[in-house]
């Protein structure tokens, strides 16, 4: 059942009378919920996710009213049609209320810190309910006329309180004022007329093929329509037709309304508009895909309506999608965009140097994100709106230039020397060709885009595998044979457990030594990355070398739920026996329904360290419950008949606490039967391979900025992370005793808020190697090795070493 949306005050359909509401507070794993509904406001809406074909999942945040408890927030879970009518339908502020869901444990408590289980919404009977206040009557509508009570319409605006009557482009007649639907094939933002308001034009069209010009003033911006590429649909109220030029225009006339659409076929049916009340329903809705199929087929929306900056060509007008960084006025007719988009533009970019005081927003990047920033200077009639702009605005230039060779900046960097071959971004002045800037909003499909993109480069502040990988290569393998006798130096924070004896040197020493070889130094710690310790954790795969973060908890339940249901008769391998396994002895209430269908080999009767239980048709949470109780679950699911292994994105082995994953790019999953024969303990790694699964090994990936009196440096700790710690890194994904082992670590070596002066010193073991960048250069990298944590005895550092 979909999304409802539930005017207040008026007549209609309510919630069902068999449904009662329990509070949040009171929810737990336990609770039976059949018949219960949650009421809450939507404080955090999650972006609407596409999975699969037609599959989406979607992640809300719910609190009860009149609490401000975080246990009385709830994560929600929707999946399916009912995320997407959910994305449609509800607004961030809404009162909802959920009924037909489960429960499940939340597997993100430790970091939200909000109620400990979430609310699990998929299938017929999920519904959610949507309490609105009935819109304002138009004063240029008549009267409405009472009826009896309505039935609940499943729509994502309020029911229509009038028909309105829509004339074809090629039906105007002059002198009357009609209502509107067109396509966008031209369009100038708004500007600020001789007047005091702001005017805009734009011209439409339709099956009709007549293209109209459009003349708009208003005194607000926001009044203006949000048009942001060739292709958008308009639908306009009351405007008035008028001869002008030997053709008929539309001008906006008392009473007019606007609204606007994405015009890409398959975007959803979104209104663009700033009115508090509109109206909108299932006929507009099929007028907007018409429109949209017909343009699609005329071919009046470009390919391509925005050019990255990589592929910016000199002397080129393009449109440009990016996120602002920062801002600073240059002088009154000139203000600088510090912006980006994800992508690196080929050419030198021009600099652009201001003083750090006049900059709005953040003043210094990392060389890794200044490569990919771009310097424009907005002129003249743009620069009040560019004013007006915040760090962080998603926006859509318009008819911006890139102008090769020399160039040389007006204001306050008129004495920075003129700089030849330079590639230079300019938004000149004046509205031709559509110029200007509009911000767009976070859930526009092209800023989706744009997030991934984005998402794809770390944080300054934070670490991703794929940057270490790109910077510094693969870590070596080993330190090669490299004998000395033990050094006997130790310090507080740390020991050395290599077997080489070498003096320790400065950082300064050892960034002008020779590389390949091993050092011993001894430095402070002044930071690490990332500093959210969970995203430390990867998973590696030896044969390609690849690194990735370990699945989300939610998606690895959502596949296990789809296999669930999906889970038929099949026919087993002769080599397989069949049959239905039960609760663990120890948690006999542990499954909260019969599992549907169970298929076991048991290679030993006797030990069950050598049974294998290939499992079909239990959720994640089911099956966490079993494991208590059997050694080795490899989960599995019915597909045409026959047993195959799970996507390679779920753990393919449950081992106890602990979960194993395949490389996708590396394996050929195939079921197999597993010969143990002289074997008396299978493992993870005898089970992989008998899978045909390359194994994605657990491994902790951390970057150290260390110093001492010399110098800094940047090392990572990678292979020897279970060494330094004391914990393997698959004890830290199977156990939070483990990686609080990890937080208490490094806020020994580095006290949150503390000065340098408080940090201990560390012995260190550094491996120096030479790895290649994208641009073919030498650079050297340092590993950790061979080193030990032990915790200081106090708080007091040794004095700096001479």
């Amino acid at each position: 059942m979909p999304v409802c949306v539930l005017l207040e005050g008026a007549g209609g359909a309510q919630i069902p009378t068999h449904l009662t509401r329990i509070p949040i507070l009171l929810i737990k794993n336990s609770t039976d919920v059949s018949n219960k509904t949650v009421k809450g406001k939507v404080v955090r809406k999650g972006p609407l996710v596409l999975l699969a074909a037609d599959n989406f999942i979607l992640k809300t945040v719910i609190q009860e009213e009149d609490s401000q408890a975080d246990a009385s927030s709830i994560n929600v879970v929707l999946m399916g049609t009912l995320a997407k009518d959910f994305n449609q339908a509800v607004n961030q502020g809404d009162v909802v209320v959920a009924s037909g869901f489960t429960v499940g444990k939340s597997p993100t408590v430790h970091k939200d810190k909000l109620h400990p289980c979430n609310l699990l919404m998929s299938g017929d009977n999920a519904c959610i309910y949507v309490f609105r206040l009935p819109p304002p009557r138009d004063p240029t509508s008549p009267p409405a006329v009472k009826r009896g009570p309505a039935p609940s319409t499943e729509v994502s605006r309020p029911p229509k309180t009038q028909k309105y009557t829509y004339v074809g482009l090629g039906d105007l007649k002059t002198g009357s004022v009609v209502n509107v639907y067109g396509v966008v094939v031209f369009f100038k933002q708004p500007f600020r007329s001789r007047g005091t308001d702001f005017c805009s034009s734009l011209k439409i069209t339709d099956q009709s093929n007549q293209k109209i010009g459009c003349t708009i003033f208003c005194d607000k911006l926001e009044d203006h329509p949000k048009i942001f590429k060739i292709g958008d649909i308009v639908r306009m109220h009351r405007v008035k037709t008028q001869f002008f030029n030997d053709s008929i225009t539309l001008v906006n006339t008392f009473g007019f309304s606007v609204v606007t659409f994405d015009g890409a076929v398959g975007a959803n049916v979104e209104p663009r508009t700033s009115s508090l009340s509109f109206h909108f329903d299932r006929e507009d809705c099929r007028t907007v895909e018409e429109l949209r199929s017909w343009a699609a087929r005329q071919a009046l929306i470009p390919s391509g309506s925005t050019t990255p900056l990589s592929a910016v060509q000199p002397k080129a007008y393009f449109d440009l999608t990016c996120q602002l960084l920062a801002k600073a006025p240059i002088d009154t007719t000139c203000t600088l965009l510090r912006v980006w988009d994800g992508t690196r533009c080929p050419h030198t970019l021009l600099k652009v140097i201001v003083e750090p005081n006049v900059m709005v927003g953040t003043t210094s990047f990392s060389i890794d994100r200044e490569n990919l920033i771009a310097n424009i200077l907005v002129y003249d009639n743009h620069v009040e709106f560019a004013q007006q702009l915040k760090p962080g605005d998603f926006l859509r230039i318009y008819n911006l230039r890139a102008i090769p060779g020399s160039s040389k900046v007006p204001g306050l960097t008129s004495c920075q020397s003129v700089e030849v071959d330079h590639l230079a971004f300019h938004l000149h002045g004046g509205t031709a060709f559509g110029r200007g800037i509009r911000v767009l909003p976070e859930n526009s499909p092209d800023i989706q885009e744009l997030k991934r993109t984005i998402k794809a480069f770390p944080e300054d502040d934070e670490l991703n595998d794929s940057t270490l990988l790109e910077i510094w290569g693969t870590p070596p393998e080993s330190l090669g044979d490299v004998t000395a006798e033990n050094s006997a130096d130790s310090l507080r924070a740390s020991e050395r457990n290599c077997t080489h004896d070498i003096e320790p040197v400065t950082l300064s020493e050892l960034k002008q030594s020779n590389l390949g070889r091993v050092h011993h130094v001894r430095a402070q710690l002044r930071s690490y990355k990332p500093s959210r310790l969970h995203q430390a954790l990867k998973l590696y795969c030896s044969k390609c070398t690849s690194m990735q973060d370990i699945p989300d908890d939610e998606l690895v339940a959502h596949l296990f739920s789809e296999a669930s249901k999906e889970s038929g008769p099949c026919i087993p391998p002769p080599w397989l026996l069949s049959g239905q396994i039960d609760a663990p002895k120890d948690n006999p209430g542990s499954l909260k329904r019969a599992l549907t269908v169970h298929l076991s080999t048991q290679l030993m009767s006797e030990n069950r360290t050598k049974e294998l239980i290939f499992l079909m048709g239990s959720t994640l949470e089911e099956t966490r419950q079993l494991v208590s109780g059997y050694q080795n679950i490899v989960p599995v699911r019915s597909s045409g008949g026959h047993l195959t292994l799970l996507d390679l994105s779920a753990p393919f082995l449950f081992r106890g606490r602990r979960k194993y994953y395949g490389c996708r790019r590396c394996s050929e999953p195939a079921l197999r039967e597993l010969c143990a024969e002289g074997v008396e303990l299978i493992d993870e790694t005898i089970i992989a391979k008998a899978l045909g699964i390359q194994l994605l090994q657990y491994v902790l990936l951390m970057a150290f900025e260390v110093q001492d009196a010399t110098d800094t440096l940047e090392a990572f700790l990678w292979r020897d992370a279970k060494t330094f710690f004391g914990v393997s890194p698959e004890e830290v994904a199977a156990s939070q005793e483990a990686e609080n082992c990890i937080h208490q670590t490094m806020d020994s070596l580095c006290p949150p808020g503390g000065s340098t002066g408080e940090r201990p010193w560390l012995d260190l073991c550094l491996m120096a190697s030479r790895t290649e960048d994208d641009g073919g250069q030498k650079q050297p990298c340092y590993q950790i090795c061979h080193t030990a944590f032990t915790k200081p005895p106090s708080t007091h550092s040794d004095p700096e070493p001479a």
